[in-house]
């Protein structure tokens, strides 16, 4: 899921500040989960803002998917186009989409900060970096990418030290050293021997990219 943190509000308020009317969109999902930008914290926002006019809230399911966003807020058409801004409690793909969609100034209430995750309610471990080419079969389902500082992609480092790594001072477990127990555990451990290139960085997303998916015909 997609992790998100709420902006400090002086920050929130000043983007704000040239606008007395304001529609607020939550997310039903990931933000939700991160209590960023769910029922609860459309609410709470309501409440801070309370010397501008709220045209109106909604908790769309998904902000991120343009038929969701849609179909939650059909209804809601005229309370939108009264606000002169949309405060969007949501990820960055979701203000971008709600943009693109009211074709209304939109102000980022979240920042959003990794895919990752939910160890517990309100803890979260960043397990993706999105980097376009995925190792986790090679490596027993732990991301090197991630949970390696370096990011090595052939094992451990010089600067691992009894199964701890160097950075941070030995105190967090190396992800060579589980991915090793991992794969043993397996009975997958001759992975290990097949040597994996230099990251591909031409398959990053460092231009925009458009993925379609098309079902075959059964």
């Amino acid at each position: 899921m997609i992790i998100t943190h709420q902006k400090k509000i002086e920050e929130i308020l000043g983007m704000l500040e040239p606008f007395k009317k304001i529609f607020i969109i939550g997310c039903g999902g990931c933000s939700t989960v991160c209590l960023t930008g769910g029922e609860d914290q459309v609410k709470e926002m309501v409440i801070e803002l309370k010397n501008k006019k709220i045209t109106g809230t909604v908790v769309v399911e998904s902000p991120c998917f343009k038929e969701i966003l849609q179909h939650d807020t059909l209804t809601l058409a005229k309370e939108m186009e009264e606000a002169e801004a949309i405060l969007c409690m949501s990820c960055g793909v979701g203000v971008q989409n709600i943009a693109e969609y009211t074709n209304k100034i939109c102000v980022p209430c979240l920042d959003t900060k990794f895919v990752g995750q939910v160890e517990r309610s309100g803890v979260f471990q960043e397990r993706c970096r999105a980097c376009g080419v995925c190792v986790l079969f090679e490596t027993g389902g732990i991301c090197p990418i991630v949970r390696c500082p370096k990011s090595m992609l052939n094992g451990p480092c010089g600067g691992m030290y009894d199964g701890k790594c160097e950075v941070g001072g030995y105190i967090r477990d190396c992800a060579w050293v589980l991915i090793y127990d991992r794969l043993n555990k397996w009975g997958m451990k001759e992975r290990l021997r097949t040597f994996k290139s230099p990251r591909d960085y031409s398959k990053l997303n460092v231009e925009p990219k458009e993925l379609i998916l098309v079902e075959k015909e059964l």
